[in-house]
């Protein structure tokens, strides 16, 4: 899974939807790979990859998540809410 953000996943969680995104997934026990688009505000159609997250979602707001099978999930909530619905399964270890 690939997660679009902006120039990383730095800052606080509540005021950094990147940060927030990418928390949510790790602490659910996701390992997107991290790709920058870098821009911001009134600049993001001079960076190709805030254009290419264009292409997928009509806008060029980050975080976006791309999964395997090439679901497009955006905005920070709906990337915890899937994140928290679909955890990794937890291997079972048996005691003997």
């Amino acid at each position: 899974m690939d997660l679009y953000v902006c120039y990383g996943t730095l800052g606080p969680v509540k005021r950094h939807p990147c940060a927030r995104a990418y928390r949510a997934l790790t602490a659910a026990g996701h390992r997107p790979n991290v790709i920058r688009t870098y821009g911001c505000y009134g600049t993001d159609r001079f960076f190709s990859g805030r254009r290419a997250i264009r292409d997928l979602t009509g806008n060029y707001k980050v975080p976006t998540l791309v999964l395997d099978d090439g679901t497009v999930i955006d905005e920070s909530e709906n990337i915890a809410a899937w994140a928290a619905r679909q955890a990794p399964d937890t291997p079972v270890m048996h005691v003997s």
